[in-house]
């Protein structure tokens, strides 16, 4: 009998070695070494060759025909996608617990069965359990067959006799497959289970979405080989105490990254928003000091967003300071460049920021927003609520050109906005069209921006 076989694996990258090791070569992380064992398996053939594409070709000869897509019929879900679901493709669909992964792919399930057939497989939940959910979020017109297992090899074997359009795995952390000699969860188990389906996907072309948990760092758990193996990676991301979702397209080789839909949590399921800049300002208080509006890209949607600044009196020796959506190390650096640029001081000030909404920005076009805030709450004049600012802003004071001018603004003037301060800077320049109803104000340093308070 042959000697069992074990080898360390890095759960953060899935890098190999025959010993531990305290800190991965591949990634750098430590402590992230598992011992597993190896069980020898004989070598299936590849993905390319089994769809039989094994011999080269010359890139003039390949045909560059437009994927074949099906639409979901969730405009949001669809525009995360890049337009559909690409037939074929494998996508990994990660978030919280509870943040409402499973209720997404099942409100999927319930558009498109009436159109193709649907194949609902749970590792975590029974068939009565996924139609209690099912009965929250309405009737189903369509037939989606449901599946409670854990087998891969089994799940394997009744994909083939049913041979279905399109297959929900939730979730991936629960499969196994028998010859893996490793507890469900594993590396290799994640490893060996996401090869198989994509192997499934491409030579039976059929469209898969698998679940993936994640960690308190918030990145799938498991490998991180596993982002690489799959065609498209959408984080669905949330708070639990706000109303909304976002879902996140971070990898996508059949559209844009960092696209996102935009959902509100109800009882009945999640519904969608069709304009999240509205939603996002519903409530704003009105010629209050300290209240800026801006616009943020969101992959190639604008948004509109709401940033607060409370600037006050300090009684402590040192001065508060409270970022909330946005970088607190970049609010102290614009603070740094208002009080040498502008000769005010603020070192005897508290200072919160918030980005209303609960939402995230990372963007520098939020800046000259930030700056606007502070100067409005230090100085106690509320902008006109009926303007709005984005512009990136620099060590020197003065104010960079963002990308994307032409669709912030046209949003803003959608919304019924009728000043817009700008970048002055020549990249920054938009071309004349007719008629435009906002007025746009150039700046280029900030102490324009002080004088127009």
């Amino acid at each position: 009998m042959a000697k069992a076989k074990s080898v360390f694996f890095c759960k953060e990258c899935g890098y190999e070695s025959a010993k531990w090791l305290g800190q991965c070569p591949g990634c750098r992380a430590w402590n992230s070494f598992t011992e597993e064992p190896v069980i020898q398996t004989k070598q299936k053939s590849s993905i390319l060759a089994a769809a039989g594409a094994s011999k080269p070709l010359p890139l003039n000869e390949v045909s560059s025909d437009k994927e074949e897509r099906t639409l979901i019929g969730i405009k949001e879900f669809d525009r995360v996608l890049g337009g559909g679901i690409v037939k074929g493709s494998l996508v990994l669909v990660g978030g919280d617990p509870g943040i409402g992964k499973s209720t997404l792919l099942l409100q999927m399930c319930r558009e498109i069965s009436t159109r193709h057939k649907v194949f609902y497989i749970s590792g975590e939940e029974s068939a009565q359990q996924i139609k209690m959910r099912a009965d929250r979020l309405g009737k189903f017109s369509g037939e989606v067959l449901l599946l409670s297992e854990t087998n891969l090899d089994q799940i394997e074997q009744t994909l083939e006799q049913e041979k279905p359009e399109i297959v929900i795995i939730d979730s991936i952390q629960t499969m196994y497959r028998e010859e893996v000699g490793a507890a469900p969860g594993s590396v290799s188990q994640v490893r060996e289970s996401t090869a198989s389906l994509m192997r499934l996907a491409k030579v039976k072309e059929i469209s898969i979405f698998i679940v993936g948990h994640v960690t308190k760092e918030g990145t799938v758990a498991g490998p991180r080989m596993l982002e690489h193996m799959v065609d498209t990676v959408l984080y669905f991301e949330g708070d639990n105490s706000a109303a909304y979702r976002i879902l996140r397209a971070v990898k996508n080789r059949f559209g844009s990254t960092n696209e996102i839909g935009v959902f509100e949590m109800s009882g009945t399921g999640l519904k969608e928003v069709a304009n999240p800049s509205e939603y996002m300002l519903e409530g704003r208080p009105e010629e209050e000091p300290g209240s800026v509006i801006t616009t943020v890209m969101e992959g190639t949607r604008p948004i509109l967003v709401e940033v607060q600044a409370l600037v006050c009196q300090t009684n402590f020796n040192m001065p508060r300071r409270t970022a909330a959506g946005v970088d607190y190390n970049r609010v102290n650096l614009l603070m740094a460049v208002m009080e040498k640029r502008l000769g005010i001081s603020m070192a005897g000030c508290d200072a919160y920021v918030n980005v209303a909404g609960g939402m995230r920005i990372s963007e520098p076009g939020i800046d000259l927003a930030i700056v606007l805030a502070l100067l409005s709450s230090y100085r106690n004049k509320a902008v006109d609520s009926r303007t709005i600012a984005f512009g990136e802003i620099g060590l020197t004071g003065e104010v960079r050109s963002v990308s994307m001018l032409s669709q912030r603004v046209k949003e803003a003037e959608k919304l019924g906005y009728e000043v817009c301060i700008v970048p002055r800077a020549r990249s920054a320049r938009i071309p004349e069209e007719s008629p435009r109803k906002i007025k746009l104000v150039e700046v280029g340093n900030i102490r324009e921006l002080a004088a127009l308070l």
